[in-house]
């Protein structure tokens, strides 16, 4: 078998180990996303460097939730050169208690986090603050990974051990998902595309639950077919007090 069809099933046998095991998780999650929405608190997502990459998936995007807000901060999207620096952005204590601080996030909001390791300051700091603040906390994570390794941060926890609630990504240690043949390489990260399946079938069930409450569909259409313009301008005036990125 080549190389890329071992990469292609082992998408397809992660996802099917998230379906098997994660399904409970997901769907408290969406319980949580939707409640917080009904009862007029506000939706937040973060995560640094590739981790980020799941919070530009979640807010303005076409099917996804208008009320899902990101919370970034400068160096931690791989917006630095040289690049190595967003790690140390990533290890600097208190950096994630300052960009919650400073964001709008409140008592009874909603915050999910992305981090594959769940060992770095700014993440567990991040999701501290959003505690102390009385806010809900999800962590996306790899338990594989994050149970071995060893915390960064000074008071020795990792970000799963601060969550409300664990989604487990169910990749193998370290991310990468493939040996190559005669050498110790690995290739092929799967928490990007296991991440953004795990979370956008989250939102499918948020918006389901929404909408059975009563509310408007809280959904983005693209703006790129005739009248959805027109559609996202309606449904970004109907939670308007509930977004912050316009």
């Amino acid at each position: 078998m080549n190389t890329m069809l071992r990469y292609l099933y082992e998408i397809q046998a992660t996802l099917a180990k998230v379906r098997h095991s994660q399904l409970e998780s997901m769907h408290k999650a969406a319980r949580i996303l939707a409640d917080a929405t009904i009862s007029g608190q506000n939706l937040f997502v973060f995560g640094s460097n590739h981790a980020g990459i799941l919070a530009l998936e979640l807010y303005y995007r076409t099917g996804g939730l208008v009320n899902m807000n990101p919370i970034r901060g400068p160096g931690l999207n791989l917006d630095v050169t040289p690049a190595n620096m967003s790690s140390q952005f990533e290890r600097m204590e208190g950096y994630g208690n300052m960009l919650i601080d400073y964001s709008p996030l409140r008592a009874g909001d909603v915050l999910l986090i992305h981090s594959v390791s769940g060992r770095n300051q700014v993440s567990i700091d991040a999701a501290g603050r959003a505690r102390e603040i009385g806010a809900k906390v999800i962590v996306l994570t790899n338990m594989a990974t994050s149970k071995i390794v060893i915390s960064r941060h000074q008071n020795g926890k990792k970000l799963y051990e601060l969550a409300d609630l664990v989604i487990d990504n169910c990749g193998q240690v370290g991310d990468a998902a493939l040996q190559l043949p005669g050498t110790s390489t690995r290739v092929g990260s799967t928490s990007t595309a296991i991440g953004a399946v795990i979370l956008n079938a989250i939102v499918c069930e948020t918006a389901e639950l929404i909408i059975s409450a009563g509310l408007s569909a809280p959904v983005f259409v693209s703006s790129n077919i005739d009248g959805g313009d027109e559609q996202n301008k309606a449904v970004l005036e109907a939670y308007k007090d509930h977004i912050f990125y316009m």
